[in-house]
């Protein structure tokens, strides 16, 4: 399994899964894969509340692992899932600590984990029967709308004008710059907010603000390097997070907060299935085989990670962006890709500078991201020809998205409370089904069975860079 074929591919001649350049040429292309990956993957666990380095530090083992457990035959990279974010801010809203967040996400993994092996022993059909497109973008625009309130009272107020700087600075890098460089728009972006950060403290002085409903404004600069100086340049993670619970930690387990972080189980199922769909239209291999492998060894890694106090992963779209521009798709390069990254997370140094981002420029990014998310619902919906005229995917939809998005809660007694997204997304299947149910039983048109879930993935000829497949971190 770890052999590959080395080849001298002509220009625009495309490089294999089960090949490889040179290892120096394979090198210069895993670093790549790291900066394409870099801005999301620890720009999440800062939102969620979780270790950064840790985070780069699963993603690399998390690599290494679903590439085994695909055989080589799936290149991907394992980042930072955005799709827990909604559900991690409503356990915190509850007052669960980092424990109980990565509990309720070790418990989905769990779940992800055995929708895999189904998956795999029974073919996708099911799954596509279950979720299909008009429940699955549904779905996801739950998780993302879901996120902007705390964009608006934790992130935002600490700088407003530094987050809508950075915020614009995104936007424009994402669309308007070439190739590559739009693609880690993101990185671009946290580094265009540091460097405005660091002349408005030269040039105003400290700030007197802060972010979240129960802080007292404070001056303070809105960059600082506290404790750069005495940190080692390699070491396991350790410390505390912001809660007191220690950065590498064990899970704390409760049902309701699992029944709040679910709904990201189902987004992460699309973004598979839409990653190995992508991944397969661009090299031309029948990767069917391995879907269930694909989905199964994303559970896998998200509940290792979180056993340790990690974040969950998932498949990145912005490395499939690389192989989209460089037509190399080797499995090799994502090896060097993981072991670069682990490398990154045994580097205290390293998790100082990402602890030092300031509030108002996670601010900016986070407005983007967040909204990003939600959009690529309604993105997977003109996809897939989702027809709002039908009952099934008007009304069916209607009460989950509001209950969702609102914060409509369900209070069952005895301290049991479904709120939020885990509402919203039980209403949406729920409803969505039954609506189905009565046009089987009228004879009206229904989804077929096999219709793609799409996930988050659009894909198009990998070698032209402008008809790539993109997805949300």
């Amino acid at each position: 399994m770890f052999k590959w074929e080395v080849v001298d591919p002509a220009p625009g001649e495309a490089v294999g899964a089960k090949q490889r350049l040179p290892w120096g040429r394979t090198a210069g292309l895993g670093i790549q894969h790291v900066v394409a990956m870099f801005g999301a993957t620890f720009v999440f666990p800062v939102v969620m509340g979780l270790d950064p380095n840790l985070a780069i530090l699963f993603s690399g083992i998390c690599t290494i692992l679903f590439l085994v457990v695909c055989k080589n035959r799936v290149p991907s990279y394992l980042g930072t899932s955005a799709a827990f974010v909604g559900g991690v801010a409503a356990i915190r809203a509850m007052g669960g600590d980092s424990a109980d967040v990565t509990g309720a996400i070790l418990l989905s993994g769990l779940v992800l984990l055995a929708v895999g092996v189904f998956v795999h022993f029974a073919g996708p059909r099911l799954v596509h029967a279950v979720l299909p497109p008009a429940v699955t973008g549904a779905v996801v625009m739950l998780i993302g709308f879901n996120l902007a309130p705390v964009v608006a009272s934790v992130y935002w107020p600490v700088d407003q004008w530094t987050a809508l700087l950075t915020a614009t600075f995104l936007v424009c890098a994402a669309v308007l710059f070439p190739g590559f460089w739009g693609r880690i728009a993101v990185f671009l972006a946290l580094v265009f907010g540091f460097v405005i950060s660091f002349l408005f403290d030269v040039v105003f002085g400290p700030i007197t603000s802060c972010g979240g409903a129960d802080c007292t404004p404070e001056p303070h600069s809105r960059v600082t390097f506290e404790g750069l100086s005495d940190a080692a340049w390699f070491g396991l993670p350790s410390g505390t997070l912001d809660d007191g619970v220690a950065a590498v930690h064990g899970p704390s387990f409760s049902l309701v907060f699992l029944l709040l972080v679910l709904p990201g189980v189902i987004a992460l199922i699309a973004e598979n299935l839409g990653h190995v769909k992508a991944v397969a239209e661009m090299t031309g291999d029948d990767l069917d085989p391995y879907m269930g492998r694909a989905i199964g060894a994303d559970g896998a890694a998200t509940a290792l990670a979180s056993l340790f106090g990690g974040s969950p992963t998932t498949t990145y779209a912005e490395n499939i962006g690389v192989m989209g521009a460089t037509r190399v798709y080797s499995t090799a390069a994502y090896y060097v890709a993981a072991g670069v990254a682990i490398v990154l997370g045994l580097c205290p140094k390293f998790g100082v500078l990402v602890g030092a981002i300031p509030g108002g420029v996670l601010g900016g990014i986070t407005v983007v991201l967040y909204g990003m998310i939600a959009l690529v619902g309604a993105k997977i919906w003109v996809e897939n020809g989702v027809d709002f005229a039908e009952p099934r995917n008007l009304v069916g939809l209607a009460a989950g998205l509001v209950a969702g998005i609102g914060g409509v809660a369900m209070d069952f007694g005895g301290g049991f409370e479904l709120g939020g997204i885990a509402l919203g997304t039980i209403m949406v299947i729920v409803y969505f089904h039954a609506v189905a149910l009565r046009d089987r039983r009228t004879g009206e048109s229904v989804p077929a069975a096999g219709t793609p879930a799409g996930g988050m993935t659009t894909t198009a000829p990998g070698a032209d860079d402008d008809q790539e497949t993109k997805k949300t971190p």
